[in-house]
């Protein structure tokens, strides 16, 4: 039997006091991922392979597909898991919008099969985690 070929999104969307510059150092420099997301060889290079390590144990494999500095950023996230549930072929784009008061941030992790609904509300309620920590990343590097 195939499986239905359309995927769902979660979609995050938060505004920050900080300008664009600021937030987006925090999405793309190693360190300060590793702060408010996860342990990374990440590096700014479109075709970059990277992983994401999260303290749960778990590996993601991922590959930089876009990069627009202070504007756009998106990478593959992917994780291999016996149980079909959880094995996760997706693409995160982090969208940065200026505002008057800072700057908007759009996160959409798309790729989620209908048959992923605990994976899909694990990531909703993962990015707004990892939403907060970037917000009090933000607060502290000045």
């Amino acid at each position: 039997m195939n499986e239905p070929a359309e995927t769902r999104s979660v979609v995050i969307e938060r505004e920050f006091a900080y300008p664009a510059e600021r937030l987006w150092r925090a999405l793309t420099q190693p360190h300060l991922i590793e702060e408010w997301l996860m342990k990374n060889d990440f590096k700014p290079v479109v075709g970059h392979r990277f992983n994401l390590r999260g303290e749960w144990g778990g590996v993601l494999d991922c590959e930089v597909l876009t990069i627009e500095p202070q504007k756009t950023l998106a990478y593959t996230w992917n994780f291999s898991h016996e149980d079909a549930a959880f094995d996760l072929k997706s693409i995160v784009t982090f969208t940065l919008t200026p505002t008057s008061a800072g700057t908007h941030l759009r996160v959409e992790q798309a790729g989620f099969r209908p048959t992923q609904k605990q994976a899909f509300g694990g990531a909703h309620a993962g990015w707004k985690q990892f939403l907060a920590k970037l917000d009090d990343l933000l607060a502290r590097a000045s």
